[in-house]
């Protein structure tokens, strides 16, 4: 994706062509929805996210300042749709399945995770191992996670979507980074 390219899309786009910010969304409308997907975990809840994502690009495009990265902007602006998107729905705790007794039918149900030694060689097992371990990760740590390595910015471009210090997101990286790695060995 080039900035190029988009900066060029939203010229003609406020030049009074409609058809340059359909461009400018498909452009950018798979990246985005799998970011979203990534961050939230299911379909409905990315789709959700990338809609509202695009909504606030078309809202806020006048705001854009064309001296600094497009791509950095929207995907501050996914970043934080998701991120508010998640904190409206409300998880369900095992706990509410609780008996009077202790017990929790849910709990006692669920078959055990961990594959089979022989399936941790298949890469598809390997990536879904990686994809739970990533959405276990606490949000600010999942959050650069994903945008690191899921999405390919560089730590520069991730400081300035979640507007923080350089050196924070260094560290961040590192720190999910480590419990990954202890994650993915248990």
């Amino acid at each position: 994706m080039s900035d190029e390219r988009a900066r060029v899309l939203i010229e003609n786009y406020f030049n009074g062509d409609p058809e340059a910010f359909e461009a400018l969304m498909l452009l950018y409308l798979k990246p985005v929805y799998n970011f979203a997907y990534r961050y939230a975990g299911d379909v409905a809840s990315a789709e959700d996210i990338t809609q509202e994502t695009f909504v606030k690009v078309w809202k806020n495009l006048k705001k854009f300042d064309r001296a600094k990265s497009f791509k950095t902007w929207i995907f501050t602006i996914a970043k934080n749709t998701a991120f508010d998107f998640l904190k409206k729905k409300k998880a369900i705790p095992f706990s509410a399945f609780d008996t009077d007794t202790g017990e929790n039918m849910i709990a006692d149900t669920l078959a055990d995770p961990a594959p089979l030694p022989l399936e941790l060689f298949e890469q598809k097992e390997l990536s879904q191992m990686l994809e739970r371990a990533v959405s276990a990760l606490a949000p600010h740590y999942r959050e650069v996670i994903l945008l690191r390595y899921f999405e390919q910015f560089t730590f520069q471009e991730i400081a300035d979507i979640l507007k923080e210090p350089l050196d924070t997101v260094k560290s961040k990286s590192r720190r999910a980074l480590i419990i990954l790695r202890k994650s993915l060995h248990q």
